[in-house]
């Protein structure tokens, strides 16, 4: 039956007249979530931090006259070798007269033209910078609040009274709060100067006001960020995040990792930045600044919170990252210990060369202590820890060199060194190695790598990009990487590699037709229930996507995306999975409204060829919802204006299953085959 609903709506597209390119609309649309989709495992990302820059770039666009190599690497679609270009191109040439200019600079694809074109224009050059003065700020800086909902149109298991006997004997069977979540961010800005305000944020199940919660929301996030105080560039008080070097140091801000395109591959902008998002865990707290002194920048933090956690005589054996107070045992973690963090950074940059110090100590308050596991033996243990690394960064022709270099308390190493190489217009190569050894620990750590942490691997990275025939982009990468220890699901050092292509063909502006090929093999324990013999297997997961786009024009664009997966292992039968999915999107003439649609149809075997399909999210974040088993899934997305001030924007989902009765496990069960959810989301700008 699934198969005969699925021809039919391949029949329903060929008749179609057209298929989306990607927008540029919105802040978000930039990406491109092959990647992404691939990787995630959750519905949302809040990636709040980066897209509320890029949405105040997009309302208030920067002059190319006067935009600076900061505000540059800003965009993660470009390059660190496009930034110098343009930079030289406007040191050579001059001030530009015209968008059209940057067809001239070099290395600046049609594609990254559009990418770019909805934050930039072309004004007239600054002549005499304008001195700091505090009235500016507060006389015409901008205020914006948005307040959002998400409400269930179901009852999971853990909303529904278990009864006075069984609440008695467990507490944990029921969650505290409503089911609906709630945020709620102001905050006022003025350029990209300065930044404050406060984000509060309440889960699903979380008790508002009542049940162990008096302070209203779960959690507060309050910052304050102004830049180019006098010879301070940099100043934050309240929460922030950090990222110097590569980030196997320190690293708290948001990363793509491995996508297609070279662009996103390490890191790219560091420093001192604002924390709005909802993230509860990946933040610091306290004061850091950054002050220069000629051609050197020294940076200076301090970090003091509280962690979620469990505590057991005494010692601090697991931190709870995830945010969630629902349950009694919950706020019975809440809060049990703290840590503090210090550390600098010294940065020097003169012509093509860019050397940085990073040094970062942190202690617990408890002994942070582990439950003992194979696995685990090397993992971060005791009280106090730190961390010091080198970077480097350096241009030489159409050569690039850079990396980092640390090492931990106990002497772990950590490195991770890249060259790129352009030898043409549209090409690039990109070769990178890391390494982490097994007893490299850094708390706060993110960068390149296949695990979850920078700690117990070690792999080669290729990555090319090319334009072999005029229209067409493409990009491939192989991976090799190891891991000397054993990791969690695998009771033995194992090897893996991971390899991607990607075919674009973009004939003119309002088309684009994507092919994209993934390969990728890991090793996982095994367990054979008859003869209960444990082994470590291999696993073959493929991937194919294939996405087909049309812009119509201006107010009406459709969107094709086929996935096929496959996931095969030594004596085990292939599980695979499918789906296809069509999107429209249509901003209306005489009213301020505009509107996204999607409708798609998937059957995959099991939730290990699960399929991940990005979704039109409301404002600052990324929707990627995961589809296993047969069913259709329908999704609305609708915007309207209601005044030059006040946005109105609404989302609503609803997945329909065909094979089951009962959707998830446990508390997160929901009776029936339908789960539909509305977001409701308002943002006024004073």
């Amino acid at each position: 039956m699934m198969y005969r609903k699925l021809i039919l709506f391949c029949w329903l597209l060929f008749i179609s007249p057209a298929f989306l390119i990607a927008q540029i609309n919105t802040p978000s649309e930039w990406e491109d979530t092959s990647n992404i989709e691939d990787e995630s495992e959750d519905e949302e990302k809040d990636w709040s931090d980066r897209l509320e820059d890029l949405a105040y770039f997009k309302e208030h666009p920067l002059n190319l006259n006067r935009i600076s190599k900061e505000q540059l690497e800003l965009f993660p679609f470009l390059t660190d070798l496009q930034i110098e270009h343009f930079l030289y191109y406007i040191y050579v040439y001059g001030s530009m007269n015209t968008i059209y200019e940057l067809q001239l600079v070099e290395d600046w694809d049609r594609q990254t033209i559009q990418y770019i074109l909805p934050y930039v224009y072309v004004g007239e050059p600054e002549v005499k910078k304008k001195q700091f003065c505090w009235k500016d700020y507060w006389r015409y800086g901008r205020c914006e609040c948005v307040t959002r909902v998400d409400i269930p149109f179901y009852t999971k298991a853990g909303y529904k009274h278990p009864g006075d006997n069984l609440l008695i004997t467990s507490k944990d069977k029921h969650y505290l709060g409503p089911s609906f979540a709630n945020s709620l961010r102001f905050n006022y800005h003025y350029k990209d100067e300065l930044y404050t305000g406060f984000t509060a944020n309440k889960d699903a199940g979380e008790p508002f006001l009542s049940k162990g919660n008096n302070s209203g929301f779960d959690s507060y996030s309050f910052y304050f960020l102004v830049h180019n105080l006098g010879k301070i560039k940099t100043l934050a008080v309240g929460n922030y995040r950090l990222n110097f070097g590569q980030g196997i140091v320190i690293n708290s801000d948001y990363s793509l990792g491995k996508s297609v395109s070279i662009a996103t591959m390490g890191c790219k902008t560091t420093g001192i930045k604002h924390h709005s998002s909802s993230d509860e865990y990946n933040y610091f707290q306290g004061v850091a600044a950054t002050y220069q002194i000629k051609d050197i920048l020294v940076s200076g933090f301090y970090s003091y919170r509280n962690l979620d956690g469990k505590i057991t005589d005494g010692l601090l054996t697991s931190i709870k990252k995830d945010g969630l107070h629902r349950l009694a045992s919950d706020f019975n973690k809440r809060n049990v210990a703290s840590i503090q963090l210090m550390g600098t950074n010294i940065g020097y940059s003169i012509h093509r060369l860019k050397l940085g110090l990073t040094a970062a100590y942190y202690f617990f308050d408890k002994e942070y202590r582990p439950e003992s596991r194979p696995y685990n033996y090397y993992s971060l243990k005791g009280k106090s820890f730190y961390n010091i690394g080198i970077d480097y960064k350096y241009r030489w022709h159409n050569f690039s060199v850079l990396g980092e270099n640390a090492i931990s308390k106990g002497g772990g190493l950590a490195m991770l060194n890249t060259i790129a190489f352009t030898p043409l217009t549209g090409y690039q190569l990109l070769l990178l190695h890391r390494y982490y050894a097994k007893d490299y620990h850094a708390l706060y750590a993110r960068s390149v790598s296949e695990g979850s942490i920078v700690e117990n691997e070690n792999g080669y990275y290729l990555g090319v990009e090319a334009k072999p025939i005029k229209y067409f982009k493409l990009f491939a990468y192989a991976d090799f990487f190891n891991f000397p220890w054993l990791r969690y699901g695998v009771n033995s050092p194992s090897s893996g590699f991971d390899g991607l292509t990607q075919l674009t063909y973009m004939p003119h502006n309002n088309l684009t037709i994507t092919l994209n090929y993934r390969y990728k093999k890991k090793e996982k324990d095994f367990t054979n229930i008859q003869s209960n013999i444990h082994e470590v297997r291999e696993y073959v997961q493929q991937k194919v996507r294939c996405q087909l786009g049309y812009l119509m024009h201006a107010n009406l664009a459709f969107k094709t995306t086929l996935n096929w997966t496959w996931l095969t292992s030594k004596g085990s039968t292939t599980e695979n999975g499918f789906m296809i999915l069509q999107e429209a999107s249509y901003r209306f003439i005489k009213l301020p409204l505009s509107v996204n649609a999607s409708y798609g149809m998937f059957d995959t075997s099991n939730y290990s060829v699960r399929i991940s399909s990005y979704e039109k999210g409301l404002l600052y974040a990324f929707s990627i919802p995961s589809f296993y088993g047969q069913g259709v899934r329908f999704a609305l997305n609708m915007r309207y204006d209601l005044s030059k001030k006040m946005i109105f924007l609404m989302k609503f989902g609803q997945t329909r299953y065909t094979d089951r009765k009962e959707i998830g496990k446990g508390m997160e069960a929901i009776q029936g085959n339908v789960k539909a959810d509305m977001n409701i989301q308002i943002r006024w700008k004073f």
